[in-house]
C-alpha cells in the first residue's frame, strides 16, 4: 500500500440557452429621437463585461457573430465606435474600469502577483456608500475574489470551481448561462437600488461554443462563442426589462480587451497592444418603463473614449454625492461621457489614452510595451518605436516612426509627461493560483524585470516565442507531453533566461518521471541568469523529493525566510524536513504555511502525511478531513483519508476514498495503485483490473518502474488463471 506523494502539491450545470432570434429591446421606427441618458438618482446600474471580445466581431460593428440582444441594446442607447482599454489582460483592465485609474495608478499590472487594496475606492464601494445593494457574478478565475475586486460587494459569486493541474481546463471557467442564472435571481430579489456586475468569460480561448453554435460557426469558433454569449444575455435582459418598469436601469456593456486572432503574429492577447486587443466595444443604455422610454433611436458616437471614463460617467448619471475625504477621486484619469451621450460630440476634446502590455516584461524579461493614443494617432514606446495613424491605417500596417519624426516627438513628449512608472516588485503566487492561471492559457511566472532593454528584447522580435509558448500550453492540455517538451526546449535554446519556459519544461519532465531532467532544467535556468523565487522553490522541492535534501535546504530556506515568505517555499521546506527524517520541524513549517495562507489545503495534506508516518491516525485523519473541507475536489485529501481508513481497518472505506481520488484526478497514481491492489487483495480481481491496467498504462515509469513491472506481472497471472467470481 502506498501512503501517497501528497507532499507534492464538479462542473457546474449549464443553464438552458435562451432563444436569440429577436432582441429584448426594440428601437421604434418613425418619429424617433436620438437616445439620451438622464441623470437619475433613483436608477439601478448593470455592468456587463465580456472577456476577450473584439469590437469588430459584433453585429452592430459589422461583425460575423449574430448578436441580436447586444445590437438591440445599442439601438436603445449609445454605441461608442472608438473605445479603448488600457491593458490587454483581464485583471488590470477590470480594475481600470472599476476605479477610473490607469494601470500604473492603481498598480495592478498583470493577472498574477497583484491584489487590489481593500481601501481602493472601486465603483462597487462608491455605489455601496450611496445606498446601493451590490452583487458580482463572474465567470473566470482572473477576477476571483482573492484578487481583491470583491471589496464593496455584498455578494461576490465566483463559483467556477477548481483545476486539477495545468493540463486540465474543465473547471477553469463557467459558461455564461451558469453566471447569469444567479445574477438574475439576485436582481429579482432586490427591492431598492442595486448595482450588479456580470462578467462573462466565454470568448476566451480555447474556443468551444456549445450546440448549436459549434456547428453554426464551425469555421469560426470564436464568433460562435460570441454568438452564444449574446444569446445567454437574453434572460438577463428580460429580468432587467421587468425590474425597469418600477425603476430605470443604466446598462453598460464592454469588454476587458480584444483578441489578436493572429494579427501581427499574436495568437491570443497579452503581448501586444494593437487595435485587435486594445479596441473594445462599449454600449450604454438607460432602460425604463415603455411609457417613460418613449420613441428613441440609438446614438452612434465616434469620439475617442476610454475604460477609465466608465466610472465617472456612471457616478454622474446616478447623481452620486461628492467624494469622501481621503479617497482617490482627484486621481481619476477618466472623464464623464455625459456630453457625448447628450449629443454634444463636437464639444468633446480629444482624450489622450495611456495603455500598456507588461506581462511579458514581468514573466519573460521582454521590453515593456507602453504608449499613448491621442485622437487617431498612436505611439508605442519600445526599443523599436511605433507610430500609427489609425484613421487611414486601422490595422496598423505602416509604422510611421521613421517618416513622421515631428509627430512622433509630440506624442512621445505627451507619453513622457504622464510619468508612468514601470512595474515594481510583485508577490509570488501559490502553486494553486499558478496552476489555475496556466490552465487558462496565461503562461505567467515571477518577476523577470531587467534594468536595460535592447532591440533584442522588443516583443516584435520575439513573437515567434510567444507562439511557441501558446503552442506548449495547447500541447500540454491535449496530453501531447513529449511535443510540449520539444516546444519549450526550442524556446530555451533562444532565450535560456526565460524562467516561465524553464518552469513549464521542468514540470513536464517531472510529470513523466524524468526527475533528473527536471532538476537539470532549473539549474540551467539559474546558471543562465534567471533569478526568482519560483525557480528556487521548484528546484528545492524536486531536490528534496529525490532525496538530495542537503542541496535543497539552502534554496528553500532562503525563499522561505522573512515575514513575506513564499508560501510554497515554506511548504517545500517542510517537505525537505520530512524527507530528512525531522517530522517536528516539518510540521512546524506546514503550520507556518497555514498561518501565511489559511486556505492552503496542501499544507494540511502534508501534515496528514507526516502524522501518518508517525502512526498518529487521529491527527492524520483530522488534517486530511480539514484539507477536504478546504478543497472538496482535492484528490490528495481523499487519497490520504483512504490510507487512514485502511490503517484503521476500514477496507471498504479506504476503497471508496481512493475511487473518489482517482475520479477527481486520474494522475494520482498512488491512489490508483492502492485501489487496484486493495481490490485485488479483497478477492475482487474483475473490479481491480481496470485500475491496475490504468496504472500500468499511465504511471510514469521513471518514478514507478518497480510498481509498474509488478502490476504487469499480476495482470499476466490474472489473465492466465480462470477469473474467480468477485467477492461482493
Amino acid at each position: 500500500m502506498r501512503s501517497g506523494s501528497t507532499l507534492v502539491a464538479a462542473a457546474l450545470a449549464i443553464a438552458a440557452i435562451a432563444a436569440a432570434g429577436i432582441g429584448v429591446f426594440e428601437a421604434r421606427r418613425g418619429g424617433t429621437k436620438p437616445a439620451t441618458l438622464e441623470v437619475r438618482r433613483d436608477q439601478n446600474v448593470l455592468l456587463v463585461t465580456i472577456d476577450t471580445l473584439r469590437a469588430d466581431v459584433l453585429g452592430m460593428y459589422g461583425g460575423r457573430a449574430r448578436t441580436p440582444n447586444l445590437d438591440a441594446l445599442a439601438a436603445h442607447g449609445a454605441r461608442f465606435d472608438f473605445a479603448h482599454a488600457h491593458a490587454p489582460l483581464t485583471l488590470p483592465s477590470h480594475v481600470s474600469i472599476m476605479t477610473g485609474l490607469y494601470p500604473y495608478q492603481h498598480g495592478i499590472r498583470d493577472n498574477s502577483g497583484y491584489r487590489v487594496p481593500a481601501a481602493m475606492m472601486t465603483l462597487a464601494a462608491r455605489l455601496k456608500a450611496e445606498g446601493f445593494a451590490t452583487g458580482a457574478f463572474v465567470g473566470g478565475f482572473p477576477v476571483a475574489a482573492q484578487f481583491g475586486l470583491d471589496a464593496g460587494f455584498d455578494e461576490y459569486d465566483d463559483r467556477f470551481g477548481r483545476t486539477q493541474g495545468p493540463e486540465d481546463l474543465r473547471f477553469a471557467e463557467r459558461r455564461a448561462a451558469a453566471v447569469i442564472a444567479p445574477a438574475r435571481e439576485w436582481v429579482a430579489r432586490q427591492r431598492g437600488r442595486w448595482f450588479a456586475w456580470v462578467h462573462l468569460y466565454d470568448p476566451h480561448a480555447p474556443y468551444r461554443p456549445p450546440a448549436p453554435f459549434d456547428s453554426e460557426y464551425a469555421s469560426d469558433l470564436y464568433a460562435g462563442e460570441v454568438a452564444y454569449t449574446d444569446s445567454a444575455l437574453g434572460p438577463l435582459f428580460d429580468v432587467i426589462r421587468d425590474v425597469s418598469r418600477a425603476r430605470p436601469t443604466l446598462v453598460v456593456v464592454t469588454a476587458d480587451h480584444g483578441e489578436a486572432r493572429g494579427d501581427h503574429g499574436e495568437a491570443t492577447h497579452g503581448v501586444f497592444a494593437y487595435e485587435s486587443t486594445l479596441r473594445v466595444p462599449l454600449v450604454m443604455a438607460q432602460l425604463a418603463a415603455p411609457a417613460a422610454a418613449g420613441q428613441v433611436s440609438g446614438r452612434q458616437i465616434t469620439a475617442p473614449v476610454r475604460h477609465v471614463d466608465v466610472l465617472p460617467t456612471v457616478l454622474e448619471l446616478v447623481a452620486a454625492r461628492a467624494a469622501a475625504p481621503g479617497d482617490n477621486t482627484d486621481e481619476i484619469a477618466g472623464r464623464s461621457l455625459r456630453d457625448l451621450l447628450d449629443g454634444r460630440e463636437e464639444t468633446a476634446s480629444a482624450r489622450p489614452s495611456y495603455f500598456e502590455a507588461v506581462s511579458a516584461t514581468l514573466n519573460r524579461g521582454w521590453a515593456p510595451l507602453r504608449g499613448i493614443l491621442v485622437g487617431h494617432r498612436k505611439y508605442i514606446d519600445l526599443p523599436i518605436p511605433e507610430l500609427y495613424d489609425l484613421a487611414s491605417d486601422p490595422h496598423e500596417v505602416t509604422n510611421l516612426a521613421g517618416s513622421e519624426r515631428a509627430q512622433m516627438d509630440v506624442l512621445e513628449a505627451q507619453f513622457r509627461a504622464l510619468h508612468a512608472p514601470l512595474p515594481g516588485a510583485r508577490q509570488t503566487e501559490t502553486a494553486d493560483v499558478q496552476q489555475r492561471l496556466r490552465s487558462l492559457g496565461y503562461v505567467s511566472g515571477t518577476s523577470a524585470v531587467k534594468s536595460h532593454y535592447t532591440e533584442r528584447d522588443d516583443p516584435k522580435m520575439l513573437v515567434d516565442i510567444d507562439q511557441a509558448l501558446v503552442r506548449g500550453v495547447d500541447l500540454t492540455e491535449r496530453g501531447q507531453t513529449r511535443d510540449a517538451i520539444d516546444a519549450y526546449r526550442a524556446i530555451l535554446e533562444r532565450r535560456p533566461d526565460m524562467p516561465v519556459a524553464s518552469l513549464h519544461l521542468a514540470f513536464l519532465y517531472w510529470k513523466i518521471g524524468d526527475t533528473q531532467s527536471a532538476i537539470a532544467t532549473l539549474r540551467r535556468a539559474r546558471d543562465a541568469g534567471a533569478r526568482n523565487p519560483s525557480l528556487d522553490t521548484e528546484l528545492g522541492l524536486y531536490l528534496a523529493e529525490t532525496g538530495a535534501v542537503e542541496d535543497a535546504m539552502p534554496l528553500l530556506s532562503q525563499a522561505a525566510s522573512g515575514d513575506a515568505a513564499d508560501v510554497d517555499a515554506v511548504n517545500a521546506l517542510g517537505i525537505a524536513y520530512a524527507r530528512a527524517g525531522d517530522p517536528a520541524r516539518a510540521l512546524a513549517a506546514f503550520e507556518r504555511a497555514l498561518k501565511l495562507d489559511r486556505s492552503n489545503h496542501m499544507a494540511e495534506e502534508n501534515i496528514g502525511t507526516v502524522q501518518l508516518s508517525r502512526g498518529r491516525l487521529d491527527a492524520a485523519r483530522a488534517a486530511f478531513a480539514q484539507a477536504r473541507e478546504m478543497a472538496p475536489d482535492s484528490a490528495a485529501a481523499w487519497a490520504g483519508l483512504g490510507v487512514v481508513a485502511l490503517k484503521a481497518g476500514d477496507r471498504d472505506g479506504a476503497i471508496a476514498n481512493w475511487k473518489k481520488a482517482v475520479s477527481l484526478d486520474p494522475a494520482n497514481f498512488d491512489a490508483l495503485f492502492n485501489v487496484g491492489t486493495t481490490l485485488l487483495d479483497a478477492g475482487r480481481p474483475g473490479e481491480a483490473r481496470p485500475y491496475l491496467e490504468q496504472f500500468v498504462r499511465t504511471a510514469p515509469e521513471g518514478r514507478y518502474a518497480r510498481d509498474v513491472a509488478g502490476i504487469r506481472a499480476v495482470l499476466a497471472r490474472i489473465s492466465e488463471a480462470k477469473p474467480p467470481r468477485d467477492a461482493r
